[in-house]
């Protein structure tokens, strides 16, 4: 019996699915990749919370100034209305902004000119640049004036500007104005957000046009439809160089 027994084959135990022991570097690898995910969600859901929050802002800001430039626009009818119905003259608004298109070549340029040029900002012909006026820089015109055409812009005028070749200088680099991150990282110190904001800004000249006006590429314009009339002579005297107050509204779109 007890042979019997031992030969009796007894049933082998279970074997268990034991899983292999995951290496350390591994483990950290997995869990260091799901904190930055978690980060990331964090970090996209804080950006799109802050673009609403701008979009807000932006909208308020460009109504406000969409109404305040009616309100100008209504004041100065209204003068002149008043003026032509007592019989007076009324007097326009000196003007603070002036649009410089360059129109000729450097060809028999003399050093000085071609200085001031550069000074502007206009190394290119058909470049076009906003300057603040005041006596330093409508001497500097007067100087430039055979080289230049120039003038009063409009609020038309800026914002196609602006809109449609508008370039921002970011690094000594010329950067397509795509969204107005650009303008808040560059800007924002200065409380000009957006692109209404810069228009703003310039068409206003306000307290920090210096700083915007910088920002800003000069714009390269291509030659107007029609071409030129005559760029030797003074607008006056039929030509394109000169002032031509806002008649420069009028090439420019022609320009653009």
């Amino acid at each position: 019996r007890m042979a019997s027994q031992a030969d009796t084959p007894v049933a082998a135990a279970p074997k268990k699915n034991v899983r292999p022991p995951v290496p350390e570097s591994l483990r950290k690898m997995i869990q260091a990749r799901r904190e930055s995910r978690a980060r990331l969600h964090i970090i996209k859901e804080r950006v799109s919370l802050r673009k609403k929050e701008m979009r807000k802002i932006i909208i308020r800001r460009a109504e406000k100034y969409h109404n305040e430039y009616k309100a100008r626009e209504r004041h100065l009818v209204t003068e002149r209305r008043r003026a032509k119905r007592n019989g007076a003259f009324f007097r326009e608004p000196e003007a603070k902004l002036a649009l410089v298109v360059r129109i000729r070549g450097i060809n028999g340029v003399d050093p000085r000119t071609k200085k001031i040029l550069q000074l502007l900002r206009l190394r290119q012909i058909n470049n076009a640049v906003f300057v603040k006026l005041n006596g330093a820089t409508a001497n500097m015109l007067r100087l430039v004036e055979p080289y230049v055409a120039f003038g009063t812009p409009n609020l038309k005028t800026v914002r196609e500007l602006i809109y449609k070749r508008g370039f921002a200088k970011i690094g000594g680099q010329r950067i397509a104005i795509t969204d107005n991150w650009l303008i808040e990282k560059k800007l924002k110190k200065f409380n000009v957000v957006c692109i209404e904001d810069v228009i703003h800004e310039i068409l206003t000249v306000g307290p920090h046009f210096k700083e915007v006006n910088k920002f800003l590429w000069p714009f390269k314009l291509n030659c107007p439809r029609g071409g030129f009339s005559n760029k030797k002579k003074h607008f006056q005297e039929g030509g394109d160089a000169g002032n031509r107050e806002f008649k420069i509204n009028e090439l420019v779109q022609r320009m653009n």
